[in-house]
């Protein structure tokens, strides 16, 4: 059983990292991030599917120590999101990751207590260790270093030299249980989602252009009526079959105008240099969101630009009144002169 919050007690174990299962939709680890802020205010999320949570306030405002929250936490996401969740809990990031990672799937608590830190980190394979790669775990096991207890009795000095400056440092720290750092607040960055599902298994390029055109408009629409500004884009292309590709780039400069986003999502359909691929539908993404006032707005001197912004923003009026199919795609981007 985790050790009781104890006013002024520094050595408890209050760390708590969570592990969703691999290939989480984003929508659904988002509503696991609410859910841990119900527990503390202090939550880091650690995308695509992994969160820390700092619960050392926590622990006496819920009067109850970490494994409990910890149970009641794997309950919560079983209930209400049908998903279980891996949770390692320690003194440090360091311990409550690696206890996270010893969990089998599907789901579980292991708490480490600060006393018992060193027997239980002995023991492990050094890949266990959370921070250690593949690459430096190979390195480490050719001198004979394989499990976690020989990288702690091994001199600092002999592991900066076998891994390097920064990382053997790190790496002789954390075997013997030390890990600074602070869980620091950090939320997913918002992002927006567009959709399209072709009717039939399409080849056509023509078709696919179109589609992804008119996600172009709804996405840049909405992120306009939200106030929002985008500084990049995810395009996912879903294939017959079940197989998807992604890629994301960044926007030159954060935008929600159609002109910015359509020459961003252009370039993503280029890049995935599509021949005879059977697709059945479309994701367009908007990441990494922030209030359009927060953004510095260039004047440009650009005529023909200025003249389509001021086209955009006469459109969306018409569309607020009439209702967003008002206008098409293709209305939308013919050439003001």
């Amino acid at each position: 059983m985790a050790a009781e919050a104890v006013s002024g007690d520094q050595r408890v174990s209050s760390v708590m990292h969570v592990r969703c299962p691999d290939r989480l939709p984003e929508d659904v680890f988002r509503q696991v991030l609410e859910l841990l802020a119900e527990f503390s205010p202090v939550v880091q999320a650690l995308p695509p599917s992994a969160a820390l949570v700092e619960l050392k306030g926590a622990l006496r405002y819920h009067g109850t120590d970490a494994r409990r929250l910890g149970e009641v936490l794997r309950v919560r996401t079983l209930s209400r999101l049908g998903v279980d969740v891996r949770v390692g809990i320690g003194q440090t990031i360091t311990v409550a990751a690696t206890a996270s990672g010893q969990i089998d799937a599907p789901g579980g608590v292991l708490t480490i207590e600060p006393d018992h830190v060193v027997d239980w980190l002995g023991p492990l394979p050094v890949e266990a260790l959370h921070g250690i790669g593949p690459k430096h775990a190979a390195a480490l096991r050719e001198y004979g270093v394989h499990c976690v207890g020989l990288l702690a009795a091994v001199p600092p000095a002999t592991v900066q030299r076998l891994l390097g400056g920064r990382a053997g440092r790190l790496a002789a720290d954390r075997a013997r249980g030390i890990d600074p750092r602070p869980v620091a607040p950090r939320a997913l960055p918002a992002s927006l989602a567009v959709r399209h599902t072709f009717a039939q298994h399409t080849l056509d390029g023509a078709l696919v252009r179109a589609a992804l055109l008119d996600l172009v408009v709804q996405l840049a629409h909405q992120l306009r009526h939200r106030g929002q500004v985008a500084r990049g884009l995810t395009l996912t292309l879903r294939f017959a079959g079940g197989t998807s590709w992604e890629k994301t780039r960044r926007l030159p400069e954060a935008s929600a105008h159609d002109d910015d986003l359509r020459t961003l999502a252009y370039r993503l359909i280029d890049a995935a240099g599509l021949q005879r691929g059977r697709l059945t539908g479309l994701v367009l993404k908007g990441e990494d969101l922030v209030d359009a006032d927060q953004v510095a707005q260039q004047i440009s001197l650009d005529q023909a630009r200025e003249a389509r912004l001021v086209a955009e923003a006469a459109g969306d009026r018409i569309r607020a009144k009439f209702g967003p199919g008002v206008i098409g795609p293709a209305a939308t981007f013919l050439r003001v002169s």
